[in-house]
């Protein structure tokens, strides 16, 4: 990584992990478990839209498990941009927008993971009031997603889609009320959110025992959102409203490590460096190799070729992991 790039990092994971314990202070967490979830598991597949394609929040929760247990699971990062678990797509979007359901079985049986963590909502109301119609399909996507995996033996989690913040797309005039002919992901129903709570809450009090944990991410960017408002009536985690930035990425690593039992520790921007340079190396090729529809995606490496190139990055983090003991 060169001079810039670290820079950028080392401030990046300084004021992340600054508001991150900021955040602890203002916020409940449950009572640790003695052996923290997902520390005996092999591999941990994550699913789901541009905001898990991004990797933030699952390169800092690695990093955690690597500083608090010496070692983590084979974390495996699937997120693809666009997706939905509904099949939905708003009539102006370029492309179809990709289906979970259409690449889930090979994704299942080539990775054989033994948890899966599943985020999906954001893309699947389209950016469009809330309806009946799309709701249900929404909830027939989270129902064949719980019994296609949990039909593998894995433990299944399924996290609810952040949230959507209005506050930077009303300054620039691109929200749209309601009543309007068309809505898209560059034009977005004012009340968004509404739509996206809605689905988070009926995620929340889903019943179902073949789901291992169902984590809130709506709540906890709410609530942090809200509060850093009271001081500073402009901020925002989210210049689009959709994809939150790297503090925000903070908040959702954050929530699913509290509701895993592991505390936070003060992370060495080097050795969250290496990480996340593993985890798009891998990234890249795991999506290559499952396959997916998206147009304008990178072609990752061969899937054997990437794993001789992780082996070597795994060298350097040892050897990092070594010298904080």
């Amino acid at each position: 990584m060169n001079k810039q790039r670290y820079e950028k990092w080392h401030a990046a994971v300084r004021r992340g992990y600054y508001l991150l314990f900021c955040y602890a202070a203002l916020t409940f967490s449950p009572l640790l478990a003695a052996e923290p979830f997902g520390s005996d598991a092999k591999r941990i597949l994550f699913l789901g839209d541009s905001i898990t394609h991004a990797g933030d929040y699952i390169a800092l929760i690695e990093t955690q498990m690597l500083l608090q247990r010496g070692r983590a699971p084979e974390i495996i990062n699937l997120g693809l941009p666009s997706e939905t678990c509904s099949g939905l797509s708003e009539p102006a979007h370029p492309f179809p927008r990709p289906n979970v359901h259409e690449r889930l079985d090979r994704a299942l049986q080539k990775i054989e993971a033994d948890v899966v963590v599943v985020c999906y909502g954001m893309n699947d109301g389209i950016y469009y009031p809330f309806a009946d119609k799309r709701f249900k399909a929404y909830q027939r996507g989270i129902e064949r997603l719980v019994a296609k995996v949990t039909a593998t033996g894995a433990t299944l989690v399924v996290m609810t889609p952040p949230a959507f913040d209005p506050l930077p797309l009303k300054k620039k005039g691109k929200l749209k009320p309601a009543g309007a002919a068309e809505y898209a992901w560059f034009e977005i129903y004012e009340g968004y959110d509404g739509v996206l709570e809605r689905y988070a809450n009926w995620l929340v009090q889903r019943r179902d025992n073949r789901v291992k944990m169902v984590i809130d991410l709506h709540s906890p960017v709410t609530a942090y959102v809200n509060e850093k408002r009271r001081s500073d009536s402009d901020f925002t985690m989210s210049p689009d409203g959709v994809h939150v930035n790297h503090e925000g990425h903070t908040v959702l690593a954050r929530a699913i490590l509290d509701a895993w039992g592991y505390p936070i520790r003060e992370v060495p921007p080097d050795l969250l460096a290496l990480v996340v340079e593993r985890q798009k190396l891998m990234h890249d090729a795991w999506l290559s190799h499952v396959g997916h529809k998206r147009p304008g995606m990178k072609a990752g490496l061969p899937i054997d070729e990437a794993r001789k190139r992780s082996q070597l990055i795994q060298q350097r983090i040892d050897d990092r992991l070594s010298r904080t003991r």
